[in-house]
């Protein structure tokens, strides 16, 4: 079984920090590279660029819980979150592979 979880490049278990403008000010933000790569599949699902999926996330947020508390963890549920959706639309579709790793966001050779 962790052989599965053992063989995840690691490349992909890095650290990697990126700058952000978001309204204005510019931030940086520390995920492991795997997260990024959901993110930015993520923001292209939703059709906008990583930075306006990232602002209108952490804008929600503020309106909806009145502060972000750990934007970087959030944005690691979020990556859970979708991917759950998307390995759930896929057991809607029969005859259908997800392109992913279900749990770190891998491309996975077809």
């Amino acid at each position: 079984m962790c052989h599965l979880f053992a063989s995840i490049p690691q490349d992909d278990t890095e650290m990697e920090t990126r700058s952000v403008r978001m309204n204005g000010q510019v931030t940086s933000i520390r995920l492991e590279a795997a997260f990024w790569h959901t993110l930015e599949d993520l923001a292209e699902n939703q059709g906008m660029t990583l930075a306006k999926f990232l602002t209108t996330l952490h804008d929600e947020v503020l309106e909806l819980q009145g502060r972000v508390r750990n934007f970087a963890s959030l944005l690691r549920c979020a990556c859970l979150v979708y991917l759950q959706q998307q390995d759930a639309a896929v057991f809607e579709k029969p005859g259908t592979a997800p392109s992913r790793h279900p749990l770190s966001g891998i491309r996975i050779a077809s």
